[in-house]
């Protein structure tokens, strides 16, 4: 199958494309595992019964949504060096997106990082603070060097 992905793009009648909706919900569902701990069993079976979820990739909202719960000590260790206050500090929604953007650097070296970071910052300035977007922005600028020093451009 292949990606229309690429920063900022939309397909069709200005859907937002499967990938894109498909971080909307693994973030959506990594808020509720912050915030009530529920099993992410029961949230990707809540996620799939949502508005929206035939949209998505489905196997790219499971892959984000586990593997960042799954590696979400590995990723506050990367995120921290980025940051200029404590992880456990973030909202909930900031922390979820740098998790989502964090995973998807670490582990799908196909996404181009200037297309992960728009992502993020995309989903930041959708369902984060006033100014949370500038802020991602960022923390992943900083970490770039560490994560993927083989893109980084400044080099």
């Amino acid at each position: 199958m292949k990606s229309n992905e690429s920063a900022g793009k939309r397909n069709g009648a200005g859907r937002k494309n499967s990938r894109r909706r498909s971080r909307e919900l693994a973030l959506q569902g990594l808020y509720q595992w912050q915030l009530a701990r529920t099993d992410p069993v029961l949230i990707a079976t809540q996620l799939a019964e949502s508005e929206g979820y035939g949209r998505s990739d489905a196997e790219y909202v499971r892959d984000l949504l586990h593997g960042a719960i799954n590696e979400a000590a590995a990723l506050e260790q990367a995120i921290q060096p980025g940051l200029d206050r404590r992880y456990a500090e973030l909202s909930p929604v900031e922390r979820g997106v740098l998790m989502i953007a964090v995973y998807e650097l670490m582990r799908h070296p196909e996404i181009p990082y200037r297309v992960v970071i728009n992502e993020a910052i995309e989903l930041a300035k959708s369902f984060g603070g006033t100014d949370g977007y500038k802020f991602v922005n960022g923390v992943l600028d900083k970490l770039m060097p560490q994560l993927r020093p083989w893109e980084d451009k400044r080099a």
